[in-house]
């Protein structure tokens, strides 16, 4: 089975926030990244070429060969923000309402701006995730 392709990688993520076309998105990136480096307490990695992760937990794969996966992560694409901390963690869906502006996936955030987002219920959101992830086998 092949491994998979999104992986911790050496790439500076200042660089990778640097090469945004968009002034917006790399002030929107260099936000994210602060803020969740302060909620985490793990310092920002990029993962694979377009994810911005903090730090690592495994989940089972199949045959039960671990995988790690960032414990709390974002990617800036071109036609939204996209964070994963859709945890399913307490009090989620009242946040979600609160809110602003935003769209849901299965575990993902869509964010087209981040100016669309309460940053105050932004940051709890993150907290959340994080403090749901900790019970989870952190590597």
């Amino acid at each position: 089975m092949a491994e998979p392709k999104t992986r911790p990688t050496d790439q500076p993520v200042s660089d990778f926030i640097a090469a945004q076309a968009e002034p917006r998105r790399r002030e929107e990136c260099q936000t994210l990244v602060d803020w969740i480096t302060e909620i985490s307490g793990a310092p920002a990695v990029m993962w694979g070429t377009a994810i911005i992760g903090f730090g690592t937990y495994q989940y089972p794969g199949p045959r039960g060969k671990p995988i790690d996966w960032p414990i709390i992560a974002f990617s800036p694409r071109k036609s939204d923000l996209t964070l994963y901390v859709l945890t399913g963690f307490p009090g989620q869906d009242a946040l979600l309402a609160r809110l602003g502006k935003h769209k849901t996936g299965k575990i993902c955030l869509y964010l087209k701006k981040l100016a669309d987002a309460d940053p105050a219920v932004l940051r709890e959101i993150l907290a959340g995730c994080v403090a749901s992830m900790a019970a989870r086998r952190v590597t």
